[in-house]
């Protein structure tokens, strides 16, 4: 009988300290968690909208679009390098604030794409024979988009799908 009692008082023992053990434990946890910096849930909705926004305006500003966009009936070929380039830097300018939630590679690559575009729209007004047109001028920027590596667009984006899984994971 004295037997039975001892085992009865060890087994409430040992259960009393792993009960005591993992009340400890996890209070530990749960102070860690508390201590442990909190996902900021608001700031990763803003560098989402921001990756939105920069997404929108790189598909707005590849060639092959803004050609597509802008109305070339009855326009010059100045006219049209006018408004594809400014088109470029307004759309530029309206989305300048996004670079505070994006990385610094990212925003050069925006930046890279502005430059990149509008140096290859001066390029090729520049080599237009004098008496092109706004459509000649047009087929050619199409024409050259379609080369291999042509739209930088395209990489953008890339790397804005890729700062975008970074924020999700």
């Amino acid at each position: 009988m004295y037997i039975i009692e001892s085992i009865g008082f060890v087994f409430i023992t040992a259960t009393l300290f792993l009960v005591t053990y993992l009340i400890m434990a996890l209070k530990k946890l749960e102070r860690k968690i508390n201590e442990s910096p909190k996902k900021n849930h608001e700031g990763d909705k803003l560098k989402l909208q921001a990756i939105e926004r920069l997404s929108l305006y790189a598909e707005r500003c590849g060639l092959q679009n803004l050609i597509k966009r802008t109305d070339i009936a009855g326009i010059s070929p100045a006219d049209l390098h006018h408004i594809l380039t400014e088109t470029i830097k307004g759309e530029y300018e309206y989305n300048l604030s996004q670079q505070i939630y994006v990385s610094p590679e990212v925003w050069n690559a925006i930046t890279r794409l502005r430059d990149q575009n509008i140096y290859v729209i001066n390029q090729i007004t520049s080599n237009l024979p004098p008496q092109a047109t706004a459509l000649d001028l047009s087929k050619m920027i199409i024409e050259y988009s379609m080369t291999p590596n042509a739209e930088l667009n395209t990489i953008v984006l890339n790397a804005l799908q890729v700062e975008a899984k970074t924020i999700l994971k």
